[in-house]
C-alpha cells in the first residue's frame, strides 16, 4: 500500500462515487476512475497497480447496480450471463493481441466510430426509447453474443475505454431493447469481464486492495444511486447521459492520440 494522503484518499473515492453513478446510467465510468487513479497514486507506482485496483472498485459498484437493475426491471438473465461469458473470452483475446500491438493506430477508427454513433443517436431520436414488443429471436441472441460479447469483449482487451458505453448501445440496436434495459443487462456483462480481469491482476499482485475496499463502498453507493437514477428518469435521460459520455470519450482519445 503506497503512502498516501488522507486528502486524496478523500480524492479518490469521490472519483469512484461519481464513476460508479456514470457507469450505472450508461456505461463509461472508467473514463473518471482510471486517470483519477493514474494521476493520484505516487510517481514511480506501475500503471497495472492503477488498472488493478480499479478493477476491484468497479466489480463492485457494477455489481450493486446489477443486482439493483435486475430488482427493478426485467432483465434476461441467461441471456446477459451467455453473452458476458462471450466477453471474457474476447477480452483474453483482446489481452493477447495488445501485447504486439500499438493501440495508436486503433484510436483514431475508434474516434470515428464514436463520433458516427453519436451522430446516430442524435438524429434518431427515438433509438432506445421503447422496447420491440416481438420476442426476441435466437438469431438476434447469436448475434448479440458475436457483437456485444466476442467484439467488444476483444476491444476491451485491446483498448478498453467506453466498452460499457459501446455494450448498451450494441445490445439496444441488436436485441431492441429500451436504453434503460440495455444498461441493466450491460452491468451484468461487465460484472463477468470485470472478474476475469480482476482475477489476472490479483494473481500477479498488482491491486492495493486497502485503497480498494475503501473506494469501491463509495463505488457502490454510486452504482447503486445510478442504477435507481435511470430506472426513475427512464430512457430520455439515460440518452443524454449516452451522449455526454460518447463525446467525452471522443475528447479523451484525441487528446490521448495528439495531445498528450
Amino acid at each position: 500500500m503506497p503512502d498516501i494522503s488522507l486528502t486524496l484518499v478523500a480524492a479518490l473515492c469521490l472519483a469512484a462515487l461519481a464513476a460508479g453513478w456514470i457507469d450505472a446510467v450508461v456505461g463509461g465510468g472508467g473514463l473518471l476512475l482510471l486517470p483519477v487513479l493514474l494521476l493520484g497514486l505516487p510517481a514511480g507506482t506501475p500503471a497495472s497497480y492503477a488498472l488493478g485496483t480499479n478493477k476491484a472498485v468497479a466489480i463492485v459498484g457494477t455489481t450493486g447496480a446489477a443486482v439493483t437493475y435486475a430488482r427493478r426491471t426485467p432483465v434476461d438473465v441467461g441471456t446477459a450471463v451467455r453473452i458476458g461469458l462471450a466477453a471474457l473470452a474476447g477480452s483474453t483475446a483482446g489481452a493477447f493481441v495488445a501485447a504486439g500491438l500499438s493501440t495508436d493506430v486503433l484510436k483514431p477508427v475508434v474516434m470515428v466510430v464514436l463520433l458516427g454513433v453519436g451522430a446516430f443517436v442524435l438524429l434518431r431520436p427515438a433509438f432506445g426509447t421503447a422496447p420491440s414488443t416481438a420476442p426476441v429471436s435466437a438469431r438476434r441472441v447469436l448475434a448479440a453474443i458475436g457483437l456485444a460479447g466476442l467484439g467488444i469483449g476483444f476491444y476491451d482487451g485491446l483498448i478498453g475505454p467506453g466498452t460499457g458505453t459501446f455494450l448498451v448501445l450494441a445490445l439496444t440496436a441488436v436485441l431492441h431493447l429500451d436504453l434503460v434495459t440495455a444498461s441493466a443487462t450491460a452491468k451484468i456483462v461487465n460484472c463477468c469481464t470485470n472478474a476475469g480481469a480482476l482475477a489476472t491482476f490479483a494473481w500477479k499482485g498488482t491491486v492495493f486492495w486497502q485503497l480498494a475496499v475503501v473506494m469501491a463502498g463509495f463505488n457502490l453507493v454510486g452504482g447503486m444511486i445510478g442504477a435507481r437514477t435511470a430506472l426513475k428518469r427512464g430512457s430520455g435521460f439515460v440518452r443524454i447521459v449516452l451522449l455526454t459520455v460518447v463525446f467525452a470519450l471522443v475528447a479523451n482519445l484525441a487528446y490521448e492520440q495528439w495531445l498528450a
